[in-house]
């Protein structure tokens, strides 16, 4: 890969002096380019974060707790591999290809042309960049969960910077809450042998990666509702929910871009669009006295596989 679109795009945001109207439009085109390149990613990783919250639908008693390693891992689903060059380069980037990989497809560049009138020798032609060629995101953390009164459990996630691969840097930190809502309906409650919650949590995760050597960083934040069932069974708990995941991401990248000659050093920053769905999930926990072994499989726009360990006490 020669140079990262977002250098291309460097360059149009410097280069105001050439044409302020029209250079806006490409700015705006560029965003799109962008966004398509990394939606993915962005997806992934808020499907990621609204998972593992929970392993049963059964809050801590009071002064109970759970130390849990969780790992979800989201399976990439082939329509995200590529983008659609038109619809996001409109006729101001343009190729020769119909398709594009995003950043999970295939490592093969694609070459893009950028058309302005505007700046010297008409714009230029670039390298759109490849992907990772990775079929499935894994994103590890850290949960403690502690009981508190009327049978409401807090959860706080956390994971310290640190590498997850070759181009991977990340870390997170979360806050969610269980409440058990069977307390309040007595006659339901004792009639049906099983718990019920609701459930809630919010997550923060800050991306740093690199592409053909250049860095990027992406802000996630991912917000989820669920309701929640679950069973236990001697030492077997299942548990089951369905829900609602919200999530919006914030891309930013410094850059350097020669073009025409020019030399051009600004900082990108593109808001994506927040992505909302459904989902539901189904699993099952294994207990061995404290020790506790959950795994579960989420329904949605990107399935995703979640494996935990930890210990519990209440």
């Amino acid at each position: 890969m020669k140079k990262l679109l977002f250098s291309l795009l460097t360059a149009v945001i410097g280069g105001a002096s050439y044409g302020q109207s029209i250079l806006a439009n490409d700015i705006r085109q560029g965003e799109k380019l962008i966004e398509a390149y990394f939606t993915p990613m962005a997806e992934s990783f808020g499907g990621s974060l609204n998972n593992g919250w929970y392993n049963t639908a059964k809050p801590h008693s009071l002064g109970g707790f759970d130390i849990t390693f969780t790992l979800n891992t989201v399976i990439i689903p082939n329509t995200a591999e590529t983008f659609n060059i038109k619809d996001a380069g409109g006729n101001t980037f343009t190729s020769n290809e119909t398709e594009a990989s995003t950043i999970f497809g295939s490592k093969e560049t694609t070459t893009m042309y950028y058309n302005s009138v505007e700046l010297p020798q008409g714009g230029g032609k670039f390298e759109m960049p490849g992907g990772f060629n990775i079929p499935a995101m894994p994103l590890p953390m850290i949960q403690a969960g502690i009981g508190l009164i009327r049978n409401t459990a807090i959860d706080i996630r956390y994971m310290p910077m640190m590498n997850v691969g070759d181009n991977f840097n990340v870390n997170l930190f979360g806050i969610g809450l269980k409440h058990d809502l069977l307390q309040w309906i007595p006659a339901i409650g004792d009639a049906i042998p099983m718990s019920l919650s609701l459930q809630g949590g919010y997550t923060t995760l800050n991306t740093e990666l690199k592409i053909s050597g250049q860095e990027v960083s992406l802000n996630t934040k991912a917000t989820t509702i669920n309701l929640i069932a679950s069973k236990k069974l001697l030492m077997l708990t299942g548990y089951a929910g369905v829900g609602y995941n919200s999530s919006t991401t914030t891309f930013a990248a410094d850059a350097n871009f020669d073009l025409g000659g020019v030399q051009f050093n600004e900082k990108i920053e593109v808001a994506f669009e927040s992505n909302k769905n459904l989902r539901a999930n189904i699993g099952l926990r294994l207990n061995i006295t404290l020790v506790t072994i959950q795994a579960d499989y989420t329904f949605s726009e990107y399935p995703t596989a979640t494996l935990g360990l930890g210990v519990s006490l209440r």
